[in-house]
């Protein structure tokens, strides 16, 4: 759990989660998320949001206003529907200037609920029952996007099987 952890924060949120191979989408077994998920919120709410010159700084602005204004209006959205599960600054302060956007975690019922692409320090999170496996593999399959996946399993046959199903273009 915690190296699924420090990936995922190092996946979603550095670089203000900007990076074209930046997670965006996580999908969780059912069996083990509330651990994972509680671990994740926990550890994204000690990130340090800053200036990217200081090498403290784990978390920097998104690129332009007009990104900040698009992330902010997602989240509201998101935080209207009561998905949202974590936002950074409920209990830190954000850096006072700049074009920051909080961390945020945000639940969807199905990996097909995101229906684009959202570029900055925002993770989706998805649940999936374990005999359900292909079902979720469909739903990320048609979302259209397959730049990078990465998976975390102890089962190589299960890795194997996912890897397989998907036609990403990395796979970590």
């Amino acid at each position: 759990p915690e190296q699924v952890v420090a990936d995922v924060l190092t996946s979603s949120f550095r670089s203000a989660g900007q990076r074209c191979s930046a997670l965006r989408l996580l999908c969780v077994q059912e069996d083990v998320a509330d651990r994972i998920l509680t671990m994740i919120e926990g550890a994204a709410a000690e990130l340090k949001l800053g200036d990217p010159r200081e090498p403290s700084t784990q978390v920097g602005p998104v690129i332009d206003a007009e990104a900040k204004e698009k992330l902010d209006r997602w989240i509201a959205e998101k935080s209207a529907e009561g998905r949202v599960r974590f936002r950074f600054d409920r209990d830190a302060p954000m850096p006072a200037s700049g074009t920051y956007v909080p961390p945020s975690i945000i639940a969807l019922d199905r990996a097909g609920d995101l229906k684009e692409e959202v570029f900055g320090p925002v993770l989706h999170v998805v649940r999936w029952r374990a005999d359900a496996l292909d079902q979720l593999l469909d739903d990320i399959a048609a979302n259209g996007y397959g730049l990078t996946l990465g998976i975390h399993s102890r089962i190589d046959d299960t890795v194997e099987h996912v890897a397989a199903r998907l036609a990403n273009g990395n796979v970590y």
